[in-house]
Parts: structure tokens; C-alpha cells; sequence
């Protein structure tokens, strides 16, 4: 596809669509994907971030975060948690484990429990159908 290349190869350089930071001493680290990204109250939230947090929390067996629409913050995010087998772990359960490790504009707006996480072949996470799952039911409630 010579248009999805176009878009790849700009100047000779490879966009990888990764986000990174780069600390005092010139280390860079690979924070995110730049599309999982999503903008809380004006701030940049990174998903990976408040991931791995989470994946901290016993009876956790997966979890991925997505940005939802929210009426006074832009967006806020979503956990999407896998439950591991035997685990009863709550909403609240999850946020507040995340309340003393996270900002408030990076703690997850919401929690939704599901059997499992949809991936592709080679095992990451479709964050796009998670999304299209949220918007599915958000529209079947507000129905």
C-alpha cells in the first residue's frame, strides 16, 4: 500500500507512532503509543502508565485503558479489567489502589470487568474494539 508507506516514511525517517520522553541525562524512554494517547482536562494521559499500575493489584489477570468521552474533562479513562480466575476484585477496589500512585486526571474514570481482552494474532490488545465495545453499550444504555 504506497499510501500507508507515504504516511510512514516522511523524509527518510520511520514514524513508529510510539511516544517517548527523554530524561536529563539524554536516556529515552518509549512511554506509549501516540493513538492510545488521550487528553484529560487538557493534560496527556498515556494508558501504559496507568496500566502497569493497575497490573500491580492482586486478582488482576489483564488490563488495558481507554479513553472515553467525558461532558466536563474532554475524556477520561476507562480500565478494562480481566479478573483473574478466582478473583473478586470491584470498581472501587481498583480505584482505590490507583488513587495514591496516580494524578486525579490520570485515575481511571470507570471500571468495566470483561471475561477477556480482544487481541490481534501476534497478542496486542485492540484498543479500537475495546473503544467500539464502549460506545456499543454506552448507546444501548442512554436507548
Amino acid at each position: 500500500r504506497p499510501d500507508a508507506t507515504a504516511e510512514t516514511i516522511i523524509d527518510g525517517w520511520l514514524k513508529t507512532g510510539d511516544a517517548a520522553r527523554r530524561d536529563a541525562d539524554g536516556y529515552v524512554y518509549i512511554v506509549d503509543r501516540w493513538k492510545d494517547m488521550y487528553i484529560s482536562g487538557g493534560e496527556n494521559v498515556y494508558p501504559a502508565e496507568i496500566e502497569n499500575i493497575i497490573f500491580q493489584l492482586d486478582g488482576v489477570a489483564d488490563v488495558a485503558v481507554i479513553g472515553v468521552p467525558h461532558e466536563r474533562w474532554g475524556e477520561t479513562g476507562q480500565a478494562i479489567v480481566v479478573r483473574a480466575e478466582g478473583a473478586s476484585l470491584s470498581e472501587e477496589d481498583v480505584l482505590r489502589h490507583c488513587r495514591p500512585k496516580l494524578a486525579k486526571f490520570k485515575q481511571p474514570g470507570t471500571v468495566r470487568f470483561v471475561d477477556e481482552l480482544p487481541r490481534n494474532a501476534t497478542g496486542k490488545v485492540l484498543k479500537r474494539e475495546l473503544r467500539l465495545q464502549t460506545e456499543t453499550s454506552t448507546d444501548a444504555a442512554a436507548e
